[in-house]
């Protein structure tokens, strides 16, 4: 395989950094510009089916050519649909063929890609794409937990309204650990980086990343190209200290928590936290009530059990038009 024009997958927990780094990378030149999320597994594959059926490839096209994530690529539609109709198969080989066309049109020799979730789809992406190469962004959980709680991004249960981060926190430590899992079965084509890293010290980050995928990441250059959230953040936070030169993601939770969520935060994800070399502030002395307790095993398996309906059973279309609305919300900001 060479790795210099291998397509690369950002992928992790969403608010981890994920699209600061896809974003990086278009800096740097060499890869085909695409200002959206693919969303190839986590959406359509689960929307639409089997794509070796040619009804379900016809259906995919009718909506997908409807919709931003197409007429962000500039491809021409009749000619596009014309290719993914006659060559797809299977999701991998819907993004070769419309990133392919993109590195023609735009005259470059690799794409990259990024994804709300797709981190849960990693050994599918491999199986369709095998030379795909996969970063995995992580960040504190703390900091996700709480920008996540902002964005609403997850939907506690009935009882829970008022714990609405502490599920939150759950859903990091879940999504996190299956992404690590799905990674060691990946091998030397998957990469950990921390998002605190490459916010407090890029050069070395990604020099780092640049020698995993091959690939000039040249700072200076990346900073004077700066595409989308490299010059303008996507923070779910507001206010006059999130702009210009003092915006600084990193160690939020220092101050948007109270001690008592602290305490509960850390003694739900703290395990995972220290083993990813995150220190705890608070030494994990509080521990869950066990009301929440309890809500833990349920949280972890309705995870679990949503993504396995989502991949195996019709329900997966119900499932998906509500990941849509939250994706749409996102892609606009």
């Amino acid at each position: 395989m060479d790795r210099r024009r291998a397509p690369v997958f950002i992928v992790g927990s969403p608010r981890s950094g994920n699209n600061f780094l896809y974003h990086t990378l278009l800096s740097s030149g060499g890869f085909a510009i695409y200002r959206a999320a693919s969303q190839v597994f986590n959406m359509l594959v689960p929307r639409f089916g089997d794509l070796s059926v040619l009804k379900n490839r016809q259906k995919m096209m009718k909506m997908w050519l409807a919709s931003p994530y197409f007429e962000r690529t500039a491809l021409d539609a009749q000619s596009i649909e014309r290719k993914v109709l006659a060559e797809c198969r299977n999701g991998g080989d819907f993004l070769r063929i419309v990133m392919g066309e993109m590195c023609v049109q735009q005259k470059v020799e690799r794409w990259a890609c990024v994804g709300v979730e797709e981190i849960l789809y990693l050994p599918e992406i491999k199986r369709t794409v095998p030379d795909a190469l996969f970063i995995h962004t992580i960040r504190d959980g703390r900091d996700v937990a709480l920008s996540l709680g902002k964005k609403g991004f997850i939907t506690p249960f009935p009882w829970d309204k008022d714990r609405s981060v502490l599920v939150a926190a759950l859903y990091w430590d879940w999504i996190v650990r299956k992404g690590r899992e799905h990674g060691r079965a990946v091998g030397r084509d998957y990469l950990e980086i921390h998002y605190e890293d490459l916010v407090t010290s890029p050069r070395e980050t990604l020099a780092k990343i640049g020698g995993f995928i091959e690939h000039d990441l040249d700072y200076d250059r990346i900073q004077q190209a700066a595409v989308g959230t490299v010059s303008q953040p996507n923070t779910s936070f507001s206010g006059g200290e999130e702009k210009g030169p003092r915006f600084n993601p990193v160690g939020r939770w220092k101050s948007g928590y109270s001690s008592e969520q602290l305490a509960l935060i850390e003694s739900l994800i703290g395990p995972l936290l220290q083993q990813l070399g995150y220190p705890l502030e608070t030494q994990r002395k509080a521990g869950s009530p066990l009301f929440f307790k309890a809500d833990q095993w349920l949280y972890r398996s309705f995870f679990g059990t949503k993504l396995w309906m989502k991949a195996n059973t019709p329900l997966a279309r119900w499932l998906v038009n509500i990941d849509t609305m939250v994706d749409e919300a996102a892609f606009r900001s």
